[in-house]
This record gives C-alpha cells, structure tokens and sequence, in this order.
C-alpha cells in the first residue's frame, strides 16, 4: 500500500490496517515455516507495509497530543 494512501486513513482505520496486517503477517510466517508460501516475497511486503501503517500511527498520535 503506498504511503499517500494511508496518509488519508484517520486513526482508527489505521489501527484496523495495522491488526489485519499482523494477522497476514502470522499467516505467511506458519506457511513459511511449513514451506507451503507460493510468494516469500509477500513476508516481506507485509512486514514493510506493517511497519508504514505503525509509523503512521504513531505520528497522528503525536499529532493529536501536540495539538
């Protein structure tokens, strides 16, 4: 997911990408461990877009704390 487009998600739908992506997260690792992922490159693209949605997270939150 490209980073201007979580930019417009508000905070809770942030928290909602960020719970959905540890649950594919979980995923891809036991099928990974099971040799069973057709794409080991996903594993990476979740972990990276995971680690956008929480970067993000953070900074509304600091936004909303500053303001």
């Amino acid at each position: 997911m490209k980073p201007a487009e979580l930019r417009r998600l508000g905070l809770p739908e942030l928290e909602e990408k960020a719970r959905t992506l540890r649950g594919e997260l979980f995923g891809f690792g036991i099928q990974h461990h099971a040799r069973q992922l057709a794409k080991p490159s996903q594993l990476r693209a979740t972990r990276r877009d995971l680690a956008r949605v929480l970067t993000l997270t953070a900074q509304k939150r600091k936004e909303g704390v500053a303001s």
